[in-house]
């Protein structure tokens, strides 16, 4: 049985088929190419190089193509790293691409019986129209798609858990202030992320498609909140509601929304959509990390490194 990325340890010499995920190009000082490649299968990703790389080993490392790789397991500023030896084509249509794909914690099918219950539970009319709409046409996209390449929720399904977690923590939050549109703030967390279905390219090998380049998820969502409200013939307040909480829910025009949040709803989706993310990236890191140790600098986290406490024994 083939040995899966958590399992690797270091000093393992392991020959194995992995999915590339990122693949960029490099000289090293002494003016030899080398790849830098991102491995990965259902149980987890890793880093590697491929030193000496020739136009062959260039031209099979592909972003999204499955190949078979022989390397030696190193330790690297106290993280995993691959030294690949080499890579080698095979033949992707007898390959079991569910190998591959990073798995959701929570099955689908409970995923899907909360998100029925959110939309049902909606009260104002337009907020439910609204999601009914946008999330039916995208519906098969939405509850398989990733929340990004890397970083956080970038598993099958993990657009529709990172929506969810949002959706909980923000109704949590509602609970304890005056004031709050919980429909307005429940809506706008099942939609604010939905343009990535068009962002990027799917549960497999995700990267941006020709139009989340040029577009960004963002301004999709945005363009598709003001057609609904148009073909629904909505004209209350509601619409525009949901496109500023979509355009300021990265916080910061840095970051990628031109607006701020503006009202209380926008302002919990912001930082629920900041928290709800970077907690992933932290737990993904400290899994990879013993106890009474340091995980390595986490780029998302300001380059921070954190630490995994010792868990105490009971007496």
């Amino acid at each position: 049985m083939e040995k899966l990325v958590k399992e690797f340890k270091e000093g393992d010499r392991i020959e194995t088929t992995l999915l590339i995920t990122n693949v960029s190009k490099g000289v090293s000082n002494a003016g030899i190419p080398y790849l830098s490649i991102s491995f990965q299968d259902n149980s987890g990703t890793i880093e590697g190089k491929k030193w000496d790389a020739n136009e062959l080993d260039i031209a099979i490392c592909e972003v999204g193509k499955i190949v078979d790789v022989s390397f030696d397991v190193i330790d690297y500023r106290n993280a995993l790293q691959l030294k690949v030896i080499s890579v080698k084509e095979i033949d992707q249509s007898k390959v079991d691409v569910n190998r591959f794909a990073l798995p959701c914690p929570v099955k689908q099918e409970e995923l899907v019986k909360k998100l029925n219950g959110y939309i049902s539970s909606l009260k104002n009319e337009d907020c439910k129209k609204i999601v009914n709409h946008i999330i039916n046409k995208y519906y098969s996209k939405f509850i398989t798609y990733p929340a990004a390449t890397k970083n956080h929720h970038e598993f099958a399904s993990g657009l529709l858990y990172h929506t969810l977690s949002m959706a909980d923590i923000s109704m949590l939050i509602a609970s304890y202030y005056d004031n709050i549109d919980t429909d307005i703030l429940l809506s706008g967390c099942l939609l604010h992320d939905v343009g990535k279905v068009i962002e990027l390219s799917g549960p497999i090998a995700t990267k941006y498609t020709l139009e989340g380049k040029l577009l960004g998820h963002i301004s999709i969502m945005v363009s598709e909140i003001r057609k609904t409200c148009e073909e629904l013939n909505i004209t209350s307040e509601v619409g525009l509601l949901l496109e500023h909480m979509v355009l300021s829910h990265h916080g910061e025009k840095e970051f990628g929304s031109p607006v701020p949040p503006l009202t209380k709803e926008a302002v919990i989706l912001h930082f629920v959509d900041d928290l709800d993310s970077k907690m992933n990236i932290l737990s993904k890191a400290l899994e990879l990390t013993n106890e009474g140790e340091f995980t390595q600098r986490l780029i998302a986290m300001d380059g921070r490194a954190f630490y995994k406490p010792k868990k105490s024994k009971s007496k």
